[in-house]
């Protein structure tokens, strides 16, 4: 991928201004930071990906569990996740982002390979609430090493290709799950669990060979002589978790395409099985193409306000497109669900943009690692909800539960930008830049 540079504006300190984050020499950026962090970041798409399609059937098939019982300890593993995340990005704060990820990423490492030992239930709740309470915890630690690791005018566009790396390592890996899925062996099975361990714990040594960017160099840590209304500030600034909230409900879209639209399509529509599988290629190949160029527009908190507005608005109308699909010939049925996940990616991606640009704008810099863990564990606790959210709407109801649904993020979308407003009106208040 190539990219023209913007023109550099000029640094604080008189030197040439960034250049575009994503400017690329082949496939890799030219930005050493940002290939090793691409690198690192597709080692372990890949590896998740792998174990992505047959994660669940391998406790029931191989294992044997009961398939209500696996749900319920992922679920409580989950749970374990979203109240690890601002504990986490405390830690960060105080130790360093690249460290404490390093730490998580190879404890998620280590739980993972657990996996392959388990032969019980109880074993299997010690391994699944370790490997996903600390993969879910480091993703506010994630947006603090960003915010590191990454200069502030390039961050958002960084973050965005990251995303694009994700995707195309994900897709590759799937496709190999795919193949481990149609061997249905045991040894494929923990062959695939073992890779996956080996994404997350390879990349965690190379963790802390990440730089600091040059406005985060020589910085203090917020340490422990800090007040603690200041180490602990995110968890009672009151707008910026009203941003965070509205921020979690957009974040129930991923849930569409996950859960959502492969029920509705077998339960509700005649569209034929394979369309669940069609509309996740499309959302990844639109998401890898479009996330980086969204994300330039986004990069300001007045522009990531209206992504954010515009993001629930077209959630809200590929909502009334899928709930529109239903009684359709199979054809039809087709196309419109490929047109309402058209329009759910462009609402993806600019919620995407939006959100990590308000995530690190409204945050204070001095305590990144517990606001990204604040933030984090809203997304978190979004997608964890979502599963019951859709199911209770869109599939229960219909039409009606579409709607509803639809209602759901248009409000949040456009509630964003009074939510920014006090926000920064709370700053000026405390003196903080804005």
């Amino acid at each position: 991928m190539t990219t023209t540079p913007v023109s550099p504006a000029p640094a604080p300190d008189g030197g040439p201004g960034p250049q575009r984050a994503t400017r690329a020499a082949g496939l890799l950026p030219t930005d050493p930071v940002l290939r090793l962090a691409s690198v690192l970041t597709l080692v372990n798409a890949l590896g998740n990906g792998l174990y992505f399609p047959l994660g669940v059937l391998y406790f029931t098939r191989v294992v044997g569990l009961d398939a209500t019982a696996v749900g319920v300890g992922m679920t409580v593993a989950g749970l374990v996740g979203v109240a690890a995340g601002v504990p986490a990005g405390r830690a960060a704060d105080r130790w360093g982002a690249r460290r404490v990820g390093a730490l998580l990423w190879g404890g998620t490492g280590l739980a993972t390979a657990a996996y392959a030992l388990v032969n019980s239930y109880p074993g299997f709740l010690v391994a699944v609430v370790c490997a996903t309470g600390l993969q879910m915890a480091s993703r506010g630690v994630q947006g603090a090493l960003y915010a590191d690791v990454l200069p502030a005018a390039t961050r958002v566009e960084a973050r965005a290709y990251l995303r694009m790396v994700v995707n195309v390592g994900m897709g590759v890996g799937g496709a190999f799950g795919a193949v481990a899925l149609q061997l249905d062996t045991e040894a494929a099975h923990v062959t695939v669990i073992l890779v996956d361990a080996l994404s997350f714990a390879g990349p965690a040594l190379l963790l802390p060979r990440l730089p600091p960017a040059a406005h985060v160099a020589g910085r203090a840590p917020l340490d422990d002589a800090a007040p603690a209304a200041e180490r602990w500030r995110a968890v009672r600034d009151l707008p910026f978790l009203a941003v965070t909230v509205l921020n979690a409900v957009l974040v129930v879209q991923y849930s569409l395409s996950e859960v959502g639209l492969p029920l509705w399509i077998v339960e509700r529509t005649d569209a034929p099985r394979w369309t669940a599988a069609l509309l996740m290629i499309v959302n990844c190949a639109l998401v890898a193409l479009l996330q980086v160029r969204v994300a330039r527009g986004a990069s300001q908190v007045p522009s990531a306000v209206r992504a954010m507005g515009w993001s629930g608005l077209l959630l809200a109308a590929s909502c009334a497109v899928y709930a529109l699909s239903a009684g359709l010939s199979p054809v039809w049925a087709v196309a419109a669900l490929t047109a309402g996940a058209v329009v759910q990616v462009f609402a993806e991606v600019l919620s995407a943009a939006g959100g990590w640009t308000l995530g690190y704008e409204l945050a204070d810099a001095r305590a990144h690692g517990v606001y990204q863990g604040v933030f984090g564990a809203g997304m978190s606790a979004g997608m964890m909800s979502g599963p019951a959210l859709v199911t209770v709407t869109a599939i229960a109801h219909g039409a009606l539960g579409w709607a509803a649904l639809g209602l759901l993020f248009a409000a949040a979308g456009l509630a964003v930008a009074p939510a920014v407003r006090w926000a920064r009106r709370d700053g000026e208040w405390r003196g903080e830049p804005t």
